[in-house]
């Protein structure tokens, strides 16, 4: 079977060969990232009670890096939802049981969260003085957790396996930390896509483990500044929109 092209972006493109994915990176892209994605991904795939298609090598040709890890045949949960809206509920419902199987789970050697939120939040030029000084405020008032966390998770990264399982990919941004920051960052998400399917997700997430909406709420100021360290155009917007609200009804 000949490379197919599975995705594409200014910095990546992920291909399909034969049983294995191998994600290519642009020409000159940061050594350190490709390693750590690759590290992030081996330390999170010997946990048995999930589904994460296995790193099987790093490579470099012609200047440009590559992972290349296991291949999965499915769709991902993105697709479905797009070609089967009359189930959006169903497979949103998948989609929760999914995050909360994941924070059940530990993960010791990754970073932690608040540590990563922290550097992202000082380091981040966009805020001023007293911006940073109040979400870093806030952020250390956030309860200690050291549950597992994507760091990423939405549709597009679940695969619904032909073999009827769910497969999480790209965990790049995994770390361990307080799960309802985990979901903030998924609610911002799905709010650049659909607001009716970030509130949907919110509502059933929150209604299943019992936690209040209100404190989900509040990390969503604190993750969205976080976030603009990463510098993607079509995020920049609703970020901002969000780091300064930090009342909610």
């Amino acid at each position: 079977m000949a490379k197919q092209l599975i995705s594409s972006t200014a910095k990546k493109s992920v291909y399909r060969d034969g049983e294995t994915v191998i994600k290519e990176f642009c020409e000159g892209f940061p050594k350190a990232e490709v390693f750590n994605e690759a590290l992030c991904n081996a330390r999170v795939e010997t946990i048995q009670a999930l589904n994460v298609p296995k790193v099987l090598g790093v490579s470099m040709v012609d200047g440009k890096w590559s992972l290349i890890k296991e291949y999965v045949e499915g769709k991902t949960l993105e697709q479905l939802m797009d070609e089967n809206p009359d189930r959006l509920e169903e497979y949103m419902e998948q989609m929760v049981d999914l995050h909360i199987q994941i924070h059940s789970q530990a993960c010791p050697l990754l970073n932690k969260l608040r540590e990563k939120t922290s550097r992202a939040l000082k380091n981040e030029e966009q805020l001023d003085d007293s911006l940073r000084y109040e979400l870093r405020s806030r952020l250390d008032g956030m309860p200690r957790h050291t549950k597992l966390c994507h760091g990423d998770f939405n549709p597009s990264n679940i695969i619904a396996g032909d073999d009827g399982k769910l497969y999480v990919i790209d965990w790049v941004h995994a770390s361990q930390g307080n799960a309802s920051a985990d979901v903030a960052r998924t609610y911002l998400l799905f709010s650049l896509k659909d607001k009716k399917r970030a509130e949907l997700y919110m509502e059933m997430f929150c209604d299943k483990t019992n936690t209040d909406k209100r404190y989900v709420q509040g990390w969503l100021p604190i993750v969205a500044a976080a976030q603009l360290v990463y510098k993607r155009p079509e995020e920049k917007e609703l970020l901002e929109s969000w780091i300064n609200v930090f009342e909610y009804q």
